[in-house]
């Protein structure tokens, strides 16, 4: 289903909004709501989301680094039960449309029958479309509003500020435990200098992209990755290369028990734990000889 045919649809959608950012434990359970309330109801279940995100248009001094880019979230939702999900072209004109606006843009071009959004949800400029008016509108245009409360791990509430600072400060545990899943992203294999190789650890070089993306600190990870054809565990260097002489932050990946590479291809990185910081070595020797005692950690906090 598309969102044209969504405001015709006469059987009606059960639908939530959000920037979704990182598709955590939270937003799960919205989403788990809304598909599940869809089939019980026999109506389709949509999400209404954005990109760019918001802050990025009415503040952007203030938006965050993501969690999740776009082509991130839609293959994280392509694997929901979700009937639709609509990425709206978050604009100008689109953050100053009232409550009363954005409520009629979701009847008239998704079929909105019954909204779904967490506890301390708000839409509409200047975010006014809280609880309280959300029920108000339903009750006159004919919707349900139902508000999901907020999901606790380790005694406080999942949000997508909360898993940024755990991924900022390297807690990989504490942002995977949030989300539910290990923190990724997905990025393109480029050419590099060789010099893994040269040092008897091959490694591939990954292009950093999006300067919006959200990485951890930079140092030496454990890590699974997976493309379009298999998948392997690997270690990877995040961060300068002071050995060398380099400043410039590269991002590169030995993988363990295979050699496959393609240039050009797209493969999905997943942080699994933190090794060490990045170091200086005196000599090219040495810092073999660390990456030898870095595959033995790896090993171990992938088993």
């Amino acid at each position: 289903m598309n969102p044209a045919e969504a405001g015709s649809d006469s059987v009606g959608t059960v639908i939530t909004v959000g920037t979704f950012d990182g598709v955590h434990l939270g937003h799960q359970k919205v989403l788990d709501e809304i598909t599940n309330r869809a089939r019980r109801e026999g109506l389709r279940s949509v999400l209404v989301t954005f990109e760019p995100h918001p802050l990025e248009i009415v503040n952007p001094e203030a938006a965050p680094r993501l969690l999740t880019l776009a082509d991130e979230r839609r293959e994280i939702l392509a694997q929901s039960e979700l009937d639709l999900v609509a990425f709206l072209e978050f604009t100008t004109e689109l953050s100053r449309l009232s409550p009363n606006d954005f409520v009629a843009l979701l009847i008239n071009r998704f079929g909105l029958k019954e909204l779904v959004i967490g506890y301390d949800h708000g839409f509409g400029k200047g975010r006014a479309g809280d609880v309280s008016l959300l029920r108000v509108l339903g009750e006159n245009l004919g919707f349900g509003v139902e508000v999901i409360p907020q999901v606790d791990v380790a005694a406080r509430s999942v949000s997508s500020t909360r898993i940024r600072r755990a991924v900022a400060g390297g807690d990989l545990e504490g942002a995977s435990a949030l989300l539910g899943r290990p923190y990724s992203m997905t990025a393109c294999i480029v050419a590099g200098m060789g010099r893994g190789k040269d040092l008897g650890y091959p490694t591939i070089n990954l292009d950093i992209g999006d300067a919006r993306k959200l990485l951890p600190p930079d140092g030496v990870y454990a890590v699974r990755v997976e493309w379009a054809s298999g998948a392997a565990s690997g270690m990877m260097h995040l961060g300068p290369r002071p050995t060398f002489g380099e400043v410039d932050r590269s991002l590169e990946v030995h993988l363990l028990d295979t050699e496959e590479t393609s240039y050009g291809s797209v493969v999905k990185v997943s942080w699994i734990a933190r090794l060490r910081d990045i170091r200086h070595f005196r000599s090219a020797t040495e810092l073999a000889e660390q990456l030898g005692r870095d595959l033995v950690a790896a090993r171990s906090a992938l088993t």
